[in-house]
Parts: structure tokens; C-alpha cells; sequence
């Protein structure tokens, strides 16, 4: 009999602690680890994440510790599940216990402000391995819908093909259905951007439009996540499947997307600290709004609904003006 595959998950909010979940009922031996000692605990005798995840039941073969070398040791895959501005300075605390051979598993969908780099090029660099141990899981993947484990999909992208399908295997459940991607940057761009445009539509949510707007804003918002990627070599046709407008919709329409509420109630008029004070976890759209445009910026390409966020979420400017300023730019073709 084949030993289970052995994972660490460095992370233990939702996503971090669902994804253990998935790799727990894959049939993977699963350690996660946090910061605090009582929710290790609470996870190890509850089997029970109380503080992200309350109400939801763990599978009891699921383990937390406090350690990162206990967790970390043997481990075929680490995954790293924190806030995206947060990776390199937890990394590099733990780089030094990370097996040598692990691949590391990046949940992250941000960009990072002042380098803007992608996260899997900050845990290259970082973690000084080369592209070929780094993976992204992406797709509509809201954390409390797979905690019920109602279906979803989502993919896995490294630029080595066979520790994608590695990971595939790891992670394939009855409910939670993996597909392999190479394009790394694709996958990871359209998490990245995603958020953004969740932003937007919850904005406009808020300010009490309806439908047309929001279709509007989420294809709209796709494409322009398509050109910067496609100036940055990703595959277009990444953008039209789960890690593109797969990941967009869900975002932009589900009342469990964080960064949809916070968009919702920044357009019902609340500043972005009362908005932020509301908001317990991290919606991380709000710090990656201003990495993404700076990222378009730098690649010439030009993404008026990521300006327009970035400009009432760090400038001020009113939803009413920002959106009237929005719709009155010259007009244009659409092309593909």
C-alpha cells in the first residue's frame, strides 16, 4: 500500500484551512500551521476552525500546529495560504525548514506592491527554487461553499506539466475537481485582477445599479485583464476559462466574495477605514488595485475599470463621479 502523500499548509484562514480539508479527504496526511496556539488546538480537538470557519466540521484526520518545521517535514507539497502583501517576510522565515525537494503550492491571488511581482516569482525568489517546484491553485474556489462540499472546479498550473498532474491527483475529490494549466502567469493574473473587478461590481452594487452594469464591468473588466495578460505572455484563452471568467463571476456576484462587500459598502458611502473596520478578513483587491495598475502601467496597457477602483478606493473620489468619468472616455471598438 502506497503512503499518503504528506502536505503542509502554512495558513490556517479559510481558504487555507479549507484547501487542507480537500487535500484531507484526497487521502493526503495534511498539517496546517498557524500563528496561535489555541486555534492549532481548537483544530486538533474540535475538529473545528472557529474563528474563519465556524459551524464547519474538519475531517479528524486534519492536524494544526504552531511548528513550521513539524509541519514542513517530508512534505511532498507546501502551501502557502496567507495575505498576498504578507508572503515574502513569512517565507523567508520559512524557507529554512522547507524539505528540499517540496513543490511549493501558491493559494495567493494578488500582486506585490512596489515590485509587482506575481506571487510564485516572490516565492522563487524568496524560497530560491526555480519555476518548475512552484504551483498556483485558482479558479472560483469561495472558501465556504467547498467547506460544505457543494461541487467546484478549479485549476492547477505549473510550468512543469507533470507537478501540476501531481498536484491534480492530491487534491482530486467527489466534489473538488481539478484541471491542469501550464500557463502560470494567465492563471495567476486573472486571480490577481479578479479581485479588482469584484471591487467594481460590488461598487456598483452599492450605489443601487443593476444588472446591465454589472455584466457590463465583469466582461469589460475581463478584457482588459486579457490585454495585460497577453502583453505579458500569458494564453488568451486562459482569461475565457476557470481561472479567468470562472474566478470573475464568482467573485462578482456572490455575497461570500469579500472583496464584492467591501466594494458594496464603499458604494453605499462608507470611507475605506469605516469599510475596512467592517471587514474582518482580507479583501485582497484593496491593496491589489494599485499593484495591478502599476503593473499596466509599466507594460503600457491601458485599464480604465482598475483606475477607476483605485481611485475611489485610495484617492477618494466619489462612486458617482468616478463612475460618470468611467463611462464618458472616448468612444471605441470592441475587439478581441
Amino acid at each position: 500500500m502506497t503512503a499518503p502523500t504528506k502536505v503542509a499548509v502554512f495558513g490556517t484562514g479559510s481558504w487555507g484551512t479549507v484547501f487542507g480539508m480537500v487535500l484531507a479527504d484526497a487521502g493526503c496526511e495534511v498539517t496546517l500551521c498557524g500563528r496561535r496556539a489555541e486555534l492549532a488546538e481548537a483544530i486538533n480537538t474540535t475538529h473545528t476552525n472557529p474563528d474563519y470557519l465556524p459551524g464547519i466540521e474538519l475531517p479528524a484526520a486534519l492536524r494544526a500546529t504552531i511548528d513550521p518545521a513539524e509541519a514542513a517535514r517530508d512534505a511532498e507539497f507546501t502551501v502557502l495560504a496567507v495575505p498576498s502583501q504578507t508572503l515574502r517576510g513569512n517565507l523567508a522565515k520559512w524557507a529554512p525548514v522547507l524539505p528540499s525537494d517540496t513543490v511549493l503550492v501558491s493559494l495567493m491571488k494578488g500582486i506585490e506592491l512596489g515590485t509587482v511581482m506575481r506571487m510564485s516569482e516572490v516565492i522563487e525568489e524568496v524560497a530560491k527554487v526555480p519555476a518548475e517546484r512552484v504551483a498556483v491553485v485558482t479558479g472560483p474556489n469561495l472558501a465556504r461553499e467547498i467547506a460544505g462540499r457543494q461541487p467546484a472546479a478549479a485549476v492547477v498550473a505549473s510550468r512543469d506539466e507533470s507537478v501540476a498532474q501531481r498536484l491534480q491527483t492530491a487534491c482530486m475529490t467527489p466534489y473538488f475537481r481539478p484541471y491542469t494549466s501550464t500557463d502560470v502567469v494567465g492563471c495567476e493574473l486573472g486571480g490577481a485582477v479578479k479581485n479588482v473587478i469584484g471591487l467594481a461590481v460590488g461598487i456598483a452594487d452599492g450605489m443601487g445599479l443593476g444588472d446591465n452594469t454589472k455584466g457590463s464591468l465583469i466582461t469589460r473588466g475581463l478584457a482588459e485583464t486579457t490585454r495585460l495578460g497577453a502583453v505579458m505572455g500569458a494564453d488568451p484563452m486562459t482569461f475565457s476559462g476557470l481561472a479567468g471568467l470562472g474566478d470573475l463571476v464568482a467573485t462578482a456576484s456572490s455575497p461570500l466574495s469579500r472583496n464584492h462587500t467591501f466594494g458594496i459598502n464603499l458604494g453605499r458611502g462608507m470611507t475605506l477605514q469605516e469599510t475596512i473596520a467592517a471587514t474582518k478578513q482580507t479583501a485582497e483587491g484593496v491593496k491589489s488595485c494599485e499593484s495591478v495598475l502599476d503593473l499596466a502601467r509599466r507594460h503600457g496597457v491601458d485599464m480604465p475599470i482598475t483606475e477607476t477602483v483605485v481611485s475611489i478606493v485610495h484617492e477618494g473620489k466619489p462612486p458617482v463621479v468616478a463612475l460618470k468619468e468611467l463611462m464618458s472616455r472616448p468612444a471605441k471598438p470592441e475587439r478581441h
